[in-house]
């Protein structure tokens, strides 16, 4: 076998250069250009469109519910289906499966899901189009985490002896019967082997993954794809970052198949999948999609589908539009790396002591909210009710800021002065550290004492950051036209911060990338919050979009928050939006506002009911910001895939479940019925426990 030349000693820049580009085009939205992998009826590959791909989560052993099932997915538009196989049981009923689908005239293909079975592997290349492969558990047995010690490259490398013996005779079964191959490497899942060399990173994942790669080629198949799951989305995405970057500098053109595994469920599990599956396809990279998530793999196509619509509308090459917005971006050099994961931190303001109201509380170091509000909703009867939509406690009527209060409001328009009411309301938030941003234009013809007047960048240079009567700071909107020069001049402006709000006639990913390389090239340091305003009516596609476009800018580190405005009609409430943000920051890992889950999408391997399972721990926990809890339906994963939790929640038995503390088992065999309540003594027992919040009536005081 001819293996890649390690990256370790730095053979690797020696032989195939330094690492380079990651993608086609910085500049503009291009497909990366991937050879044709067939699977079936369907072809992966830049020449292709994008498949759209989910996993049944019936019991593969019961052929008939599975074959209704995928049927089901089909008819919905699904290309391909997964389906479990854990032995010989499940890959004999795979073989029934497709042939109960050919016989109802369904020929979507199938995947044969493989983990710790080499030979069952072999045995279901005989039914089914593709073979995926775990590398961290195919070859290496059941998941450990025992430290293995290497004293050097070669001790790591003699270890590949049964990796190839494992491979080869599928290889070869997969090239004989033209069967198309993932070889899918799931963070969580390393082997330790790996684990024990290069951690538990990108790296790791990119290099377990090329090992199997140069077994398949040292046999001169090449009929697979690559996938680099994650259940944080910043490592998913860095890690599909270096294998494509690897794999241009190594002359390799396989296709990726996208996906954030364990999502979760709701607008969450779309927010957290659009993040890393739009950030990809934003970059050209992808080219097929599973979206998992913790409900009925039906469900999982419409934010599938989505994404890929959305990916395949910014294409330059087929889109006049897209391709006009991309290049009406003024020229700038991009100098990410995307070999790992920095934050730019925007400097917040400071109180001084002139300050009548404390502005260091306007934004939030870990990433800020801004709610938008109109007048009407200020008026002595509605006040209360907006206080519990931004997310404030109340006592006695007035409002303090809890850890999921929006930092901010933003107006358009004012409350009119003599509105007493409304005007108090405004002044009870501002009190407790609310930041009030208002069109400077609007505070010159109604006052606001101690607001932030909000400039655009060109109105600001000419007034030389001059505020208007009232206004205790300065923002600015900067929209991307502006050439270098002007928002250079940011830095001495010293705004309170900077919303970024792009004009519709360029690409908001490139015009705000632009953006920040100006900053950071002029040591500029206010705070970015990205302004992005929305016409969509569908909660779900609020989370695609949110998560794609905006998303897309937080994993590149670049944003301290996110304002979100409706244009034209309300469609959702200004609570809805502030949560939908704040899923938005913790979904990117910078502000936790509540739990973290990371559940499994279900499957065949699931030893209890998932959706009700999770929906019970949720109501249970869902209360612990700073606390993340897995829920995992099997021990394929359990370990593994959850190794970053917290907690684990884990079946392992049918009726029987198995709590971690992290990577440790700390109780087994707790019967479904009690697990939930032993979960919950784990958590206090390790003081990360903290009782809910009793919601109590009270009598409001006028405002």
């Amino acid at each position: 076998i001819l293996w890649t030349p390690s990256w370790k000693t730095g053979e690797r820049d020696e032989v195939n250069g330094v690492l380079g580009k990651y993608c086609e085009d910085l500049y503009s939205v291009t497909r990366r250009k991937t050879r044709t992998v067939t699977c079936g009826p369907i072809k992966f590959g830049s020449d292709h469109p994008i498949v759209r791909q989910t996993m049944a989560t019936t019991d593969t052993a019961n052929v008939d519910a599975s074959i209704e099932q995928i049927m089901r997915c089909a008819d919905k538009g699904f290309d391909l289906v997964r389906i479990t196989v854990q032995g010989k049981r499940e890959a004999n009923a795979a073989a029934a499966i497709r042939e109960g689908l050919f016989k109802k005239g369904y020929d979507i293909p199938l995947c044969a899901d493989m983990h710790f079975q080499p030979v069952v592997a072999q045995l279901v290349a005989d039914a089914v189009e593709k073979i995926r492969i775990n590398p961290g558990n195919f070859a290496d047995g059941r998941k450990d985490f025992e430290e293995k010690v290497y004293e050097s490259e070669a001790d790591y490398v003699k270890e590949r002896e049964y990796l190839t013996d494992a491979m080869i005779p599928l290889v070869q079964k997969c090239k004989d019967l033209n069967r198309c191959m993932r070889i899918g490497t799931n963070h969580g899942s390393l082997s330790s082997r790996v684990l024990s060399y290069y951690g538990d990173t990108p790296r790791g994942m990119v290099e377990s993954a090329i090992e199997f790669a140069d077994i398949c080629r040292s046999q001169d198949f090449h009929n697979f794809v690559f996938s680099m799951k994650a259940s944080n989305p910043l490592v998913m995405v860095q890690s599909y970052r270096l294998l494509a970057s690897e794999m241009y500098r190594l002359d390799w053109d396989y296709p990726l198949h996208l996906g954030v595994t364990e999502a979760g469920e709701g607008e969450d599990g779309r927010m957290k999948s659009a993040v890393g599956i739009g950030t990809l396809l934003a970059d050209g990279l992808g080219d097929t999609v599973r979206v998992s998530l913790t409900e009925d793999p039906e469900f999982e196509y419409e934010p599938c589908n989505r994404l890929s619509e959305m990916s395949e509308a910014r294409l330059a090459a087929t889109n006049p539009d897209a391709a006009s917005r991309q290049a009406a971006v003024k020229k700038y050099v991009d100098t990410r790396d995307i070999t790992a994961y920095s934050r730019r931190t925007g400097v917040l303001p400071e109180k001084t002591e002139e300050d009548k109201v404390d502005v260091s509380l306007f934004l939030n170091p870990n990433g800020s909210v801004i709610s938008s509000v109109v007048p009407k909703m200020l008026s002595q009867d509605s006040a209360p009710y907006l206080y519990k939509e931004l997310g404030f406690k109340t006592a006695v009527g007035m409002p303090f800021k809890d850890i999921a209060t929006s930092d901010s409001i933003f107006m358009r328009t004012l409350p009119a002065v003599d509105d007493t009411n409304a005007r108090t309301a405004l002044r009870r938030m501002m009190e407790v550290g609310t930041g009030v941003i208002v069109p400077a234009e609007e505070l010159k013809k109604n006052p606001l004492d101690n607001a932030v007047a909000l400039m655009s960048l060109t109105e600001a240079a000419e007034a030389n950051g001059e505020l208007p009567d009232g206004a205790i700071r300065l923002a600015i909107e900067i929209d991307g036209t502006e050439d270098d020069d002007l928002i250079a001049k940011v830095k001495d402006l010293n705004p309170a911060m900077v919303l970024i709000s792009i004009d519709p006639s360029l690409s908001q990913l490139h015009a705000s990338r632009r953006v920040f390389e100006i900053f950071k090239a002029n040591d500029i340091d206010a705070p970015a919050i990205h302004h992005y305003k929305t016409k969509v009516a569908d909660s779900n596609n609020l989370a695609l979009e949110l998560g794609t476009k905006v998303g897309s800018l937080l994993t590149d580190g670049n944003g301290d928050g996110v304002l979100i405005e409706q244009v034209g009609e309300n469609n959702f409430s200004v609570d809805f939006l502030r949560n939908t943000a704040f899923s938005l920051l913790q979904g990117c890992r910078m502000r936790n506002t509540k739990t973290e889950f990371v559940s499994c999408p279900s499957c065949g391997r699931t030893l209890f009911d998932l959706q009700e399972t999770t929906a019970k721990i949720q109501d249970a926990t869902g209360h612990l910001p700073g606390v993340t809890v897995a829920v995992m339906g099997c021990i394929v994963n359990g370990p593994g895939e959850m190794a970053d939790a917290d907690f684990g929640y884990v079946g392992t038995l049918p009726g029987k479940v198995d709590l971690y503390y992290g990577k440790e088992v700390v109780r087994k065999n707790i019967p479904n019925d009690d697990a939930v309540d032993a979960l919950v003594e784990l958590i206090k027992s390790y003081d990360m426990w903290k009782d809910k919040e009793e919601v109590e009536e009270e009598a409001v005081v006028a405002a």
